[in-house]
């Protein structure tokens, strides 16, 4: 599969400005997924399949995305089409569902839709390194190092039993590292996401079996797009 895939629709209707727990999820930094005439469609991959290659490989990269990613918005639009939640926004179906036990299945399948979306944009193929000096700075006063903010990272993504994601989060005025389980998202907590990391298995145990952190290592040292991080960081202050 290729970002330029016929099947994924341009937008057709608009773009998405969310505002969740207070602070707004600006349009072209928040992962607004597309919506069509009447569906909800994934946007193109921000770089080709064999574009992260030798830390995540195509062959991942395909099925994450091809089968994965678009199998919860085709589940979406099912599961939303008639309903109340078939003319909100990505974001709204996400706030209003979290935490409703008979809504399980929609906020699941949104809320994935949605880290899916914002997990891609978190990488880069020349990505790792240090970030820019403004979010650095924001690091060291947050958690003393960036080694320490790594640490951190590693830390939640190894002890995170099961399925789920690594964030970078801004809550309040102090940079957190926090971790949710299976398609939990922290901006319905109040929190803003400034990057993430996927830890289910299929985003990493074709490259890497058993071995999560040395996925996480690598992907911190060589794919993390710390510019990704500031936008979301400077749409804030």
């Amino acid at each position: 599969m290729k970002t330029n895939n016929p099947n994924v629709k341009g937008m057709n209707r608009r773009n998405f400005i969310a505002a969740s727990g207070g602070i707004i999820l600006a349009a072209g930094i928040a992962p607004s997924v597309l919506r069509g005439a009447e569906t909800f469609t994934i946007p193109p991959l921000p770089y080709p399949e064999n574009g992260l290659e030798p830390v995540i490989s195509a062959k991942t990269l395909s099925f994450h995305y091809g089968k994965h990613h678009k199998g919860y918005v085709d589940n979406l639009n099912k599961l939303v089409d008639g309903t109340e939640y078939a003319d909100m926004t990505l974001e709204l179906i996400i706030q209003k569902t979290a935490g409703q036990t008979d809504k399980t299945a929609i906020f699941n399948n949104a809320a994935q839709t949605w880290n899916h979306t914002f997990y891609w944009r978190s990488m880069n193929p020349n990505g790792g390194g240090e970030p820019p000096k403004s979010l650095l700075e924001k690091i060291v006063s947050s958690f003393g190092s960036f080694d320490e903010c790594k640490k951190q990272i590693v830390s939640a993504a190894t002890t995170q039993f099961g399925s789920g994601w690594v964030w970078l989060v801004l809550d309040g005025k102090v940079l957190k590292v926090v971790k949710t389980s299976n398609a939990e998202v922290p901006f319905v907590k109040g929190m803003k996401p400034l990057l993430t990391i996927d830890v289910w298995e299929h985003a990493y145990y074709l490259d890497y079996q058993n071995r999560r952190a040395d996925f996480v290592v690598a992907t911190l040292d060589k794919l993390v797009n710390w510019d990704y991080a500031v936008k979301n960081f400077e749409a804030t202050i």
